[in-house]
């Protein structure tokens, strides 16, 4: 008879870890699986970027996490959850896809690139760096066009537009600069974002000030051609020429994976998933939402330090209707 797990939990982020954590603690019969690399989201953040947050309010399962300064690094964050999951043992199929989810009686049926999977309860801690905004505009599919930025090596010397203005433009615009790129931002508000990290939006708008960085102000792109961009202005479309497109416009939720189980979603513009606050069960009974994904398209609300509790609360719902003993 093939196996039915007590709880699958998609996703292998931090959030993913430490409902693994309190699932191991719980005994119960659990798996993650993560389609990437471990914590894959914070693999793909640009190599040089610094966690807004400090280190100790990323901790989880009171296993320290130390960093040389106080925020912690890409790289220090890598190594501390790499720490966490071979501490617990933590049971994660790696490199593994969920490609549809059923609900069948009692069981939910889990199809992945791999194999197919039986579970009485599912997590998902799918995060929300899987798919970017798209400026839905010509010439986006072009190959020097890219929605994930990781390090400035490869744009020196190069003709480069930065598009959006929160932390992760600011942060590529920045660092292709110093490298010896020709960077110009396109920022659709007046200025850069207000929440920019506060240590980095003094340099940023310093250097556009003096012209180091260029910035068309309430702008957008309009056209990406092979060796130039179209940008829409106030004062009319300017063209300029280009090499690469960095299109920092931020990430949204894989919903298909919610659409699937008939997750319900608010009708505003955050498509904000329906859950119960107390447990984080959504209104699919057996179906579970923890980390970022419970924000939809309001990526700003959930961060790893306010989600970790998602972990206990839902392993305690789940160890209830199991009858299993508590945590």
């Amino acid at each position: 008879m093939e196996n039915i797990y007590d709880v699958m939990i998609i996703g292998g982020g931090p959030i993913g870890l430490a409902c693994g954590v309190e699932a191991q603690k719980a005994e119960l019969d659990y798996l993650i699986l993560e389609k990437g690399a471990l914590t894959n989201s914070i693999f793909n953040y640009p190599v040089n970027m610094t966690f807004f947050s400090t280190s100790d309010r990323l901790e989880m399962a009171n296993i320290p996490f130390m960093s040389i300064g106080v925020k912690p690094t890409r790289t220090e964050a890598l190594e501390y959850y790499r720490r966490v999951y071979f501490h617990f043992k933590l049971k994660v199929n790696l490199y593994e896809s969920v490609q549809t989810l059923e609900k069948k009686d009692e069981l939910f049926q889990i199809k992945t690139s791999k194999g197919d999977y039986q579970t009485r309860k599912i997590v998902l801690a799918t995060g929300f760096y899987d798919l970017p905004n798209l400026m839905n505009v010509p010439g986006e599919d072009l190959p020097k066009v890219h929605h994930y930025y990781k390090e400035p090596w490869p744009f020196i010397a190069q003709k480069v537009v930065v598009v959006g203005g929160a932390n992760s433009a600011v942060d590529a615009a920045l660092e292709t600069w110093r490298k010896g790129a020709d960077v110009t931002m396109v920022l659709m508000g007046d200025g850069v974002d207000e929440n920019v990290k506060y240590w980095v939006r003094p340099d940023i708008v310093n250097r556009i000030k003096e012209g180091s960085i260029k910035a068309f102000t309430k702008s957008k792109v309009k056209e990406i051609k092979a060796h130039e961009v179209v940008i829409a202005t106030p004062e009319g479309d300017v063209t300029i020429a280009n090499d690469f497109v960095l299109a920092m416009t931020g990430y949204k939720p894989n919903f298909s994976l919610l659409d699937q189980l008939g997750v319900e979603m608010s009708l505003d513009e955050k498509r904000q998933p329906c859950y119960d606050h107390t447990n984080q069960e959504s209104n699919v009974p057996g179906v579970y939402l923890a980390g970022v994904v419970c924000g939809g398209l309001n990526t700003r609300e959930f961060f790893i330090e306010n989600s970790i509790v998602h972990a206990e609360a839902i392993m305690n719902a789940i160890i209830g209707k199991l009858g299993k003993p508590g945590l």
